[in-house]
């Protein structure tokens, strides 16, 4: 009996959203253990910074799981993915909403590579967030629907990236924004006939370009960097 489909070709499910969820569950999971492990072990190990792309890469996902010892930081993060996550996992199916959700997150540390100075220090969600928001707007739009809280929420938040002393990466924001709208284009917007591999080719499009930028901005990096 084939499986009952969401309205993007993923598998529906009923209950909670289990990917969601399950993300909420590993950033609270590294923050509470930020503060148990000593000397900043999870921030030295898992932190992303652009110098270190090319020897430890997979900073550039494992910072989206981390967050500052600012509460505020983790619990907006954590809220705006509940109700985004709620709104787009369903919709999505699991596999294409954890898909959106971790190339937006790489998307946000390619964001600080390509416009943050080389000994940058980033972490938190808000890669990944903005992506979700940027899919949202892009999934109102297919439906129809009233874009214009979306759009005021994305330029409150941009705003608050760029007042002096509240440390937040708005490089991030942009990188993660841009990412998550054009993956769901190509979820939203895929035809019918053939629609998993528009999609899946889409997505996998964006992963190769934010690849091709990082190659490239590594590149110009100097050569003391390098070595």
């Amino acid at each position: 009996m084939p499986s009952r489909r969401t309205i993007f070709g993923g598998v529906a499910r009923a209950g909670r959203p289990v990917v969601t969820i399950t993300m909420m569950a590993i950033c609270v999971a590294m923050f509470v253990a930020s503060w148990v492990i000593p000397k900043d072990f999870i921030f030295q190990t898992f932190a992303y910074a652009p110098f270190l792309t090319e020897s430890e890469p997979w900073r550039m996902i494992t910072s989206a799981f981390l967050h500052s010892s600012n509460f505020m930081h983790i619990a907006f993060n954590m809220y705006a993915l509940w109700i985004l996550g709620n709104a787009l996992e369903p919709a999505f199916g699991r596999v294409r909403f954890l898909a959106v959700y971790l190339v937006s997150a790489l998307a946000g540390s390619v964001g600080v590579l390509l416009l943050s100075p080389i000994d940058t220090a980033v972490v938190g969600a808000s890669g990944a967030v903005f992506g979700l928001f940027g899919a949202l707007f892009v999934v109102q739009r297919k439906r129809g629907g009233d874009v214009r809280q979306i759009v005021v929420l994305l330029l409150i938040n941009a705003a608050i990236g760029f007042l002096p002393g509240v440390g937040i990466a708005w490089q991030a924001h942009l990188g993660g924004l841009i990412a998550g709208a054009l993956c769901t284009a190509a979820i939203a917007y895929a035809p019918a006939k053939n629609r998993n591999l528009v999609q899946w080719g889409g997505m996998a499009a964006v992963v190769a370009l934010l690849v091709v930028l990082t190659v490239y901005k590594v590149s110009t990096f100097p050569n003391f960097i390098l070595g």
